[in-house]
């Protein structure tokens, strides 16, 4: 098999699994974000946001998909991102994560404006990039998804990242992870199944 074909099905793995990751963080609040503390195998000890502790199992079959840093020109016209920020007054949203979806997401990843949990009132807009020029503020970014648009302020503040495959051996201590998909384990563990993982930047999403 070529190299080509090999990424070609590794990314249309990765955009198949995010899916699943769009369909249920819709409906599903209770996405877990944490650092990874040990690794034992497949087995994690997660310290969580909130400073508790939580064991969790990696699924044999889950989706891991890495995130690596990016720079606002990497936010490309017509780029697919995912924006978790807060709303203002005007109507724009206040940036505080961009993350670039890999090209094979597009299209399979929903795009759509709604609530998110990471901070208190944010919201999550997957969207397609229609424009991008510098601002008072940063960078404001229209981007457009089914049924509207949003104006985006990206600060320097705003943390930015790209979607890339990612694996096992991307979960190792001192990383950052959010756990999209779990189910409850009769131990009281968690049992994960699709997950971002920060490689050389913590997920701020």
């Amino acid at each position: 098999m070529c190299k080509s074909t090999m990424t070609l099905r590794a990314l249309g793995a990765a955009a198949i699994g995010f899916a699943l990751v769009a369909t249920v963080a819709a409906q599903q609040p209770g996405r877990i974000r944490g650092a990874i503390e040990r690794v034992d195998g497949a087995m994690l000890a997660l310290k969580t946001r909130d400073g508790g502790m939580l064991n969790v199992k990696v699924a044999d079959d889950a989706r891991i998909a890495a995130l690596v840093k990016a720079t606002p020109t990497d936010i490309k016209d017509d780029a697919f991102i995912g924006v978790a920020g807060i709303p203002q007054a005007d109507g724009s949203i206040r940036a505080f994560s961009v993350h670039i979806f890999l090209p094979a997401q597009r299209g399979v990843v929903p795009d759509r404006h709604g609530p998110w949990d990471a901070r208190p009132g944010s919201t999550m807009t997957n969207a397609y990039v229609e424009s991008m020029v510098k601002g008072k503020d940063g960078e404001a970014v229209t981007v457009k998804y089914k049924g509207g648009e949003k104006k985006i302020v990206v600060t320097p503040e705003t943390v930015i990242a790209a979607v890339t495959p990612g694996g096992r051996s991307d979960l190792r201590p001192g990383a950052h992870v959010i756990i999209f998909v779990s189910q409850k384990q009769a131990d009281g563990s968690l049992l994960a199944k699709v997950m971002y993982v920060g490689r050389d930047v913590a997920p701020a999403m």
